[in-house]
């Protein structure tokens, strides 16, 4: 049996794939007709709706279905730690600081093992990439075309919030495996246009999985009853405006001139300033309400302090989709070249209108 007949039959088996029709059900009749006590129920889980979209491309192997999947179980480990917190010792800080400098929290060495462990037994995983590691991991040196993506991601976006019960997130992206690179980093440094899917997973009020394979955008909520992400929206929009931004104000005196300008006309102008200190609360928040989302360069960090790898290009593709701008300065995220796994840089992502706003004072400044 295969991977992607093995999966089918899991969800026959749990009853969450797609419904076959009795055969008794004529064509004039809905499958909801057909099914009044459970017809209005939600039963596209991420699982059935990857396998929809894998059959729309003659071809197609299984295995970046097979990665998703992989990305998805770790995103449900990685929630019911958070949920439970205190109640399983996953709080506090580490000993150990990872490759950026920064003291590991509890809860980043366990997202980040999770994602290691459930990504490196998948069948379509050749490289994985971790924020919180220095160097790519080589799981398949030996590919022949049957381990084809590179997976990068940020295990746990915010760690500040993670004892204080505020947003936190993961951030993915994956990208074709480039064979012909000398390297694993080189495998991986590529522009954020070659993503083949990006995404992030928010740890909130309700645990959302939000995707991009390069088809407009989707949102999966985690149910807990089911233990499945179900699909509650398949084509996420971004509002054109919006008078809101987020920011950490506290550096605005550090802020270059043009950055300090908008922000003083955005106060004139009557905006909202809406800032949670997680990249995925406050870009979630923006995505569904609009408004525009910046962290520009400062004195102490002249080229910015995001990750492009990790978090600004997977982010970049995702706004992109949703129909918004996504920008380092001037320059368009998805068309940076890389030089570096660890590079930085600038963002302002959100609605047009509002991104626009920020990168017209930027072009004149």
């Amino acid at each position: 049996m295969t991977i992607t007949q093995s999966q089918r039959a899991l969800e026959t088996k749990n009853g969450l794939g797609a419904y076959a029709a009795p055969k008794t059900m004529t064509p004039s009749h809905s499958t909801d007709d057909a099914l009044p006590l459970t017809g209005h129920e939600n039963l596209t889980t991420i699982q059935s709706y990857l396998l929809a979209e894998e059959r729309r491309h003659e071809g197609a192997s299984g295995n970046f279905t097979w990665v998703l999947s992989a990305i998805s179980l770790a995103a449900k480990f990685i929630s019911a730690k958070v949920r439970r917190g205190a109640l399983v010792d996953a709080l506090g800080t580490m000993s150990t600081e990872n490759v950026q400098g920064e003291v590991q929290q509890r809860l980043d060495v366990i997202a980040n093992e999770a994602l290691l462990r459930c990504l490196g037994r998948r069948s379509g995983v050749a490289i994985v990439a971790s924020e919180e590691n220095e160097e790519p991991l080589l799981v398949e040196s030996n590919c022949n075309g049957k381990r084809p993506y590179v997976v990068l991601f940020d295990p746990l976006d915010g760690s500040s919030n993670i004892d204080v019960c505020g947003g936190i997130g993961t951030i993915f992206s994956i990208l074709r495996h480039d064979r012909r690179a000398e390297s694993a980093e080189g495998s991986v440094l590529q522009r954020g246009l070659e993503q083949s899917a990006a995404g992030y997973i928010l740890y909130g009020p309700q645990t959302t999985l939000v995707l991009t394979t390069g088809n407009g955008v989707q949102q999966f909520v985690l149910d807990p009853e089911l233990g499945q992400f179900l699909l509650t929206n398949d084509n996420l929009r971004i509002p054109q405006a919006n008078k809101s931004y987020s920011v950490n104000e506290a550096y605005t005196s550090a802020f270059p001139q043009p950055y300090q300008e908008y922000l003083s006309w955005a106060h004139g102008e009557g905006y909202s300033s809406r800032y949670v200190g997680a990249m995925v609360a406050d870009v979630h928040r923006t995505l569904l309400k609009g408004g525009v989302f910046l962290y520009p360069p400062t004195e102490r960090a002249p080229q910015g302090k995001l990750r492009l790898m990790y978090e600004a290009n997977p982010m970049a593709m995702i706004i992109e989709q949703a129909g918004g701008l996504a920008c380092a300065g001037t320059e368009r995220i998805l068309e940076i070249e890389p030089t570096a796994l660890h590079q930085r840089c600038s963002v302002i992502l959100g609605s047009t209108e509002e991104v626009e706003r920020v990168t017209s004072r930027l072009q004149h400044g």
